[in-house]
């Protein structure tokens, strides 16, 4: 009998993702509490965006710390990543899309 040891990131209840080591679920869960700083951050900015849209900016731009960074340093794209994030938005908001299709929809019951 083998002997599994996972580690499991939970959210509000939820289970987010499970890890072979602990140092990745840390690392994971720091960028979930960076995620959802930069969507604190964002409810406050002067702009129309609904909480998906600043839940999956939010997210876009933890996943991305690095080339954030860069950009703030030196005002330049970083080389490698210039085409990656048009196609990275488009894949976080896909994924919510999906997310919220599977959330059930309150006040309907099914029939039994």
């Amino acid at each position: 009998m083998a002997v599994e040891i996972k580690f499991v990131v939970v959210r509000k209840g939820e289970e987010k993702m499970t890890f072979a080591s602990k140092k990745e679920a840390d690392a994971y869960d720091k960028m979930l509490d960076m995620a959802e700083v930069f969507c604190d951050w964002l409810s406050a900015a002067p702009l129309e965006m609904d909480e998906n849209q600043r839940e999956a900016l939010g997210m876009f731009l933890s996943e991305n710390k690095d080339a954030v960074q860069h950009i703030l340093r030196t005002s330049k794209m970083p080389e490698a990543e210039r085409s990656r994030p048009v196609a990275a938005v488009a894949e976080i908001a896909a994924e919510d899309v999906d997310a919220e299709e599977k959330k059930p929809k309150a006040g309907r019951s099914k029939a039994a």
